[in-house]
């Protein structure tokens, strides 16, 4: 129809054709030695709904923050709370979160943001690991956990989970409602059960919560 589906072709000793979409987006055909051009884009065609469904679906996951001044008066989330950021100078530099707004001392008003990311970063630290707990103990009836949480900006993801079991969570997601970063927990924790998005997968994720979708959406208005 109207979208090109643009993808790189892998040539191996396989006897079948393969069809992958990463995360990053990239669409990826692993094809035996002897397959011809045509036999591929024909199968990419036949194929083109899924392709297009899975790079919705991740395009979806992905963090899409709009700048930020970081300014008196600008407003800013906080586990799904809308704040109003408040700037004064003085010596007592910090952050100060006052249920309703943001109360930043600085001696200099360039030093804002760097001291927002600064408290983001380590309320996200902490917040994460006591939301994560009862999760990963959930789990533990899979015969899984993960073996390390790890907090850090991720410009393409909310969160990846590695061969190796480490699960990251990206630092944005502090600004999120809990059910939304239950959500993303439980998707990477999902992951150390089942590698990849296949159909036990999305099972998986339904049978451990089954709202999910609700808060997947929900995601994009806390990066606003």
């Amino acid at each position: 129809g109207s979208k090109q589906i643009v993808f790189s072709v892998i040539y191996s000793n396989r006897k079948t054709l393969g069809l992958t979409v990463t995360p990053e987006l990239k669409i990826i055909v692993s094809a035996p030695i002897s397959v011809t051009k045509n036999e591929i884009d024909k199968r990419v065609r036949k194929r083109a709904p899924w392709i297009l469904k899975q790079v919705d679906y991740f395009n979806n996951f992905l963090p899409s923050p709009v700048p930020k001044q970081f300014r008196g008066g600008e407003t800013h989330y906080y586990l799904g709370r809308r704040l109003k950021l408040n700037v004064n100078i003085g010596k007592k530099v910090g952050v100060t979160y006052k249920g309703r707004s943001f109360e930043v001392v600085t001696k200099n008003k360039k030093r804002v943001e760097e001291l927002m990311q600064s408290w983001y970063k380590m309320k996200a630290k902490q917040v994460f690991a006591e939301i994560a707990e009862p999760l990963i103990l959930r789990f533990k009836k899979y015969n899984v956990a993960p073996s390390s949480l790890y907090v850090m900006p991720m410009k393409k993801r909310w969160g990846s989970c590695s061969a190796k079991g480490r699960i990251t969570l990206n630092t944005e997601l502090i600004k999120a409602q809990k059910a939304c970063i239950e959500y993303v927990i439980i998707h990477e924790l999902c992951h150390l059960v089942h590698h990849n998005h296949s159909a036990k997968f999305a099972a998986l994720l339904y049978k451990e919560m089954p709202d999910w979708e609700r808060w997947k959406n929900k995601l994009e208005e806390y990066v606003a």
